[in-house]
């Protein structure tokens, strides 16, 4: 029996910003990360499909306002996180059922007009805190986002294109068309946010190469956002793709978006590639220092699913394969007999608080999530370029996935550089519940078969 979806009603939200306010969601979230790191408790290892199961019921509550990671990010939300940890929510492969897919795209759908409410207030900040019934507090840790933007046009366009794929669910369909009425009724706030964007970006000169940046003069948030340096890649990554996605969705016109770059979007893209690949590689930033190559890349060059990366792009191949091949033949990037690969092989500039608090936590550590998009990169460079150069190493990556996640109980936000859960004296990763999903749309992709059991069984029973 289908189940109709009754989507959010118009709510009014309220959104403050502003220094009480900033210090009021410091305190909440204080509280959260303090009190998650001494009474969470542990859950034993366990077989991946068990695991699975509990993740799915726990990421997509019917009693959440907006999807989160799992403990201790669970207080507040990542915009963010639609691009870079949950592109997949809506794959029907990774759906238990009929009821799990209800969930979600109600859940996606809540997130996602949430967030639109949140730009139409002028609210663009990488974290939403709620402060009580339909309040919350826009905060940014640590820096101005260059990424909340390609988020929020991440989420809406997973659920418009909700029915795109073969699937038996009827909430697909509803959730598309829930979509295009989002869209239809938040365009020109989106619009606006996006001009907005582009009116920030700096020239900046290097040695004769001249490119468009998002942090000239000061540090950009992204999903690394701990790190303090300037002149990113990633973050500038993060802002063509969110044009990208912003044309894509008819939310902006090319030509209109070029207008305010004063440049095409292919030239923007070509001048960022000149500029951070001068060496033949991926520098991670430019203000990182001339010491060897592999200590200033990091591994969120890889960037998102559908973002930057073209790489049916003969040029982009072959600076994607030296940065990833620089990583590969680094042992300091991976963890010791394993293919779990540390964000980078050397720990950052940090802000003051995570080198008192968690000094490694986006250096020296593995996040399986940036694992997984590795691999994916790995598979798409394989595809265009006819070749099966990576594919043995992608799935590597995700079999270590695989076994971390069920010998520590659960899908892990992070690893330490010796393989263990991430922990210290005030932090300790989460069980990041709603990002699995992604890992098995990758394993699909990988081995050409699902994971699960369950998915296999239910493949073959829908006819060719």
């Amino acid at each position: 029996m289908h189940r109709h979806i009754s989507f959010s009603p118009h709510r009014e939200y309220r959104f403050y910003q502003g220094p009480i306010a900033s210090c009021v969601a410091n305190g909440i979230q204080a509280v959260n990360f303090l009190g998650d790191r001494f009474l969470r408790k542990y859950r034993s290892s366990a077989g991946i499909e068990e695991l699975y199961a509990h993740s799915v019921n726990s990421a997509f509550s019917p009693t959440e306002d907006f999807l989160v990671t799992g403990a201790p990010h669970a207080s507040a939300y990542y915009p963010r996180n639609l691009a870079w940890f949950y592109p997949d929510v809506l794959d029907p492969e990774t759906i238990l059922d009929s009821e799990d897919a209800f969930r979600r795209v109600r859940l996606l759908e809540k997130s996602v007009r949430l967030m639109l409410e949140a730009v139409r207030a002028n609210v663009v900040t990488t974290t939403i805190v709620p402060a009580g019934r339909d309040r919350y507090i826009g905060v940014n840790y640590f820096s101005l986002p260059s990424d909340t933007l390609l988020g929020v046009l991440a989420g809406l366009e997973q659920i418009i294109r909700a029915d795109q794929r073969t699937s038996s669910y009827l909430a697909m369909a509803q959730g598309a068309r829930a979509g295009r009425l989002l869209l239809a009724e938040y365009r020109d706030d989106l619009k606006n946010a996006i001009s907005q964007l582009a009116d920030t970006l700096e020239p900046f000169d290097n040695d004769g190469l001249t490119a468009l940046l998002c942090d000239v003069n000061a540090p950009r948030s992204a999903a690394t956002d701990t790190r303090a340096e300037r002149r990113r890649f990633v973050t500038n990554a993060c802002v063509y793709a969110t044009f990208v996605r912003a044309i894509r969705l008819g939310v902006i016109d090319r030509s209109e978006l070029e207008g305010l770059l004063g440049r095409s979007l292919s030239q923007y893209k070509k001048e960022l590639l000149a500029l951070f690949g001068r060496h033949g590689y991926v520098r991670h930033a430019l203000d990182c220092g001339d010491g060897p190559a592999a200590s200033s890349i990091a591994l969120d060059f890889v960037n998102v699913h559908r973002g930057f990366w073209d790489l049916s792009e003969a040029s982009e191949r072959a600076l994607f394969a030296a940065t990833t091949d620089l990583i590969l033949g680094e042992p300091r990037f991976r963890i010791p007999g394993t293919f779990h690969f540390l964000v980078s092989a050397d720990n950052p500039q940090n802000k003051m608080i995570h080198k008192i608090a968690a000094p490694a936590y986006q250096g020296r550590s593995c996040w399986p999530t940036f694992n997984v998009e590795f691999a994916d990169r790995m598979l798409e460079y394989d595809e265009f370029s006819g070749t099966d150069k990576y594919r043995s190493c992608a799935r590597d990556i995700l079999r270590d996935i695989r076994t971390a996640t069920e010998t520590h109980g659960g899908y892990q936000e992070l690893l330490s550089e010796k393989g263990r859960k991430y922990r210290t004296w005030a932090y300790q990763g989460a069980v990041a519940h709603s990002w699995f999903p992604r890992f098995l749309s990758v394993w699909r992709r990988a081995y050409g078969t699902p994971l699960l059991s369950w998915n296999s069984q239910r493949l073959e029973a829908v006819p060719a």
